[in-house]
């Protein structure tokens, strides 16, 4: 399904499975349909999704989740990833 993340990658993987889970209720999308229209299984969305849940993807599954979320792939790496200057205070 996914690839083991290193440690120092794992915050970034759970926010950015946060920022996905959020985007999908603020866009009234269930997980079968936003991974339907992405592209995925449901239960690959439900893994990235899961809170404290460090979780691979391709490129290509990221790629796929920001065209169905309607967004900028860098806009949601923007809106997902707290600098690491915010995460140590």
């Amino acid at each position: 399904m996914g690839k083991e993340v290193e440690f120092k990658n794992r915050d970034r993987f759970i926010q950015l499975g946060i920022a996905i889970a959020a985007l999908r209720k603020i866009r009234g999308l269930s997980q079968e349909k936003l991974a339907e229209k992405a592209g995925i299984s449901r239960s690959l969305l439900s893994v990235i999704e899961a809170p404290g849940l460090a979780h691979g993807f391709s490129l290509e599954v990221f790629f796929n989740l920001a065209d169905a979320l309607d967004i900028d792939p860098a806009d949601l790496i923007r809106t997902a990833i707290f600098p690491d200057q915010i995460m140590k205070k």
